[in-house]
């Protein structure tokens, strides 16, 4: 059977079930959508308990909010780098410094309010990632949770061996970000992203899934790498 990919879209934010042997999750989504959750899966031939691992790509709160309570409807593992762990584990607040101008003035604009908006309940990781890759055979799936820092610290995607790449904020691709896909407008460390993305490109990364915005083909971030 064909790998089959299923975006959940929570506002801005997407999250992913990825099915091929088995299935897995890719982000929990921001806070309070475990009833939005449980909404979309009886749409989609995938019963919750189906899903054996949540891979957070961060510890921002727009993308860990609901993964403990998607765990508890699932049974799922939780992954995430031990560079994020304790921002899951301890419910900390984190927003990334503007990478442009405009990401500067939008974090501004927003961080006072989503300090009280994203809110949300930690819970202990089960599975905690060093730098190497984290091969996902055992769950069912050809493919790799691998280190792509630059956004946080912390940051992963996992890259199956067909070429699918699932990002999290490696790239924005919607509004209120950016027009068409690019590189994210918030990062700790925006040298570390293109170096993330020089990897991923080498590892064979073909069509991106990130996680604000429609999937798009790697030949977008190739084009502004060599510009």
């Amino acid at each position: 059977m064909p790998i089959q990919i299923y975006p959940i879209r929570f506002g801005i934010n997407r999250c992913y079930l990825v099915q091929d042997n088995g299935i897995i999750m890719i982000d929990g989504g921001p806070p309070n959508k475990s009833i939005a959750f449980q909404k979309f899966i009886t749409r989609i031939p995938i019963r919750p308990d189906d899903i054996r691992l949540i891979i957070l790509t961060h510890g921002d709160p727009d993308h860990v909010g609901s993964a403990r309570d998607i765990k508890l409807l699932t049974g799922a593992n939780i992954a995430i780098h031990e560079n994020d762990r304790l921002n899951f584990e301890n419910s900390l607040y984190n927003f990334p410094p503007g990478t442009t101008s405009w990401g500067r003035l939008l974090r501004f604009v927003l961080n006072p309010i989503l300090k009280i908006s994203l809110k949300f309940p930690g819970d202990k990781s089960d599975i905690v990632l060093d730098n190497s890759d984290y091969p996902l055979y055992d769950f069912g799936i050809n493919g790799k949770i691998v280190y792509t820092p630059g956004h946080t610290k912390g940051s992963v995607s996992v890259l199956l061996e067909t070429g699918e790449a699932f990002v999290g904020c490696l790239a924005h691709n919607n509004l209120p970000f950016r027009f068409r896909p690019g590189l994210p407008i918030f990062a700790e460390n925006i040298d570390e992203v293109r170096e993330s993305w020089k990897s991923l490109i080498q590892r064979g990364a073909r069509m991106i899934y990130p996680a604000h915005g429609d999937p798009f083909h790697v030949d977008v971030i190739k084009n502004i790498l060599n510009n």
